[in-house]
């Protein structure tokens, strides 16, 4: 009789993937940027300060709803208030990447809400907010990130970077790719003289959110 899968390996198996791929597709340096898993109340999570490709299988890192460590002897993610902040406040997060983006962090530095240049923003639930600077790790920026992503699966942080959330791990960072293009595309558009972007109605942006909704395979 073979051996049953651990689901539980498997689940950290995949977030280590995708946290070498936040580095890989460079979205964060070193070891900043964090990603999570959610299953059921148990919150996997990178843990701090340790390169990604460091990790293995016996760095499973968990804590519960509440933030106390069940799995592992690394510390978590000084990000932890964040990431169960959006855990505690919606069902529909199983997962979280939090990156330092370039693009998307210059955008932080410049606005307090990222333009519609593009219908992909319908993807994340509309204009990207950007939550108030607050220092990293504190509950402080956990509500300040609450707050702008009412109605949203992702949001900007001031001077710092960029978070979102999914059903998955890939559709997470997903999310995390289109918000970094999406700035990019803005500020490649806000840098020729004597020219103002066009952007998106709110009508047209509902458009693309319907049709959206159908995207890809059933």
């Amino acid at each position: 009789m073979k051996d049953r899968p651990d689901p539980l390996a498997a689940a950290w198996s995949e977030l280590v993937a995708t946290a070498r791929r936040t580095v890989t597709d460079g979205l964060v340096v070193g070891t900043s940027g964090n990603v999570s898993r959610r299953i059921k109340d148990l919150i996997l999570v990178t843990p701090s300060g340790v390169p990604y490709d460091r990790l293995g299988p016996g760095d499973t890192t968990a804590v519960d709803l509440e933030g106390r460590q069940i799995i592992g002897h690394l510390r978590p993610t000084s990000e932890l208030p964040m990431h169960l902040a959006v855990y505690r406040s919606t069902p529909h997060a199983t997962a979280v990447v939090h990156t330092h983006a370039p693009h998307a962090t210059a955008v932080s530095t410049l606005l307090t809400e990222l333009p519609p240049v593009h219908y992909m923003a319908a993807s994340l639930g509309g204009p990207v907010r950007v939550a108030p600077y607050a220092l990293y790790g504190t509950d402080a920026l956990a509500a300040h990130l609450l707050d702008a992503l009412r109605d949203r699966t992702g949001a900007l942080l001031r001077n710092h970077g960029t978070l979102t959330y999914g059903d998955s791990l890939d559709q997470a960072l997903d999310r995390t790719a289109q918000l970094e293009w999406m700035c990019r595309v803005w500020l490649l558009a806000r840098s020729v003289p004597g020219h103002t972007p066009s952007l998106l109605s709110a009508d047209e942006l509902a458009a693309a959110g319907a049709r959206l909704a159908g995207y890809g395979q059933p």
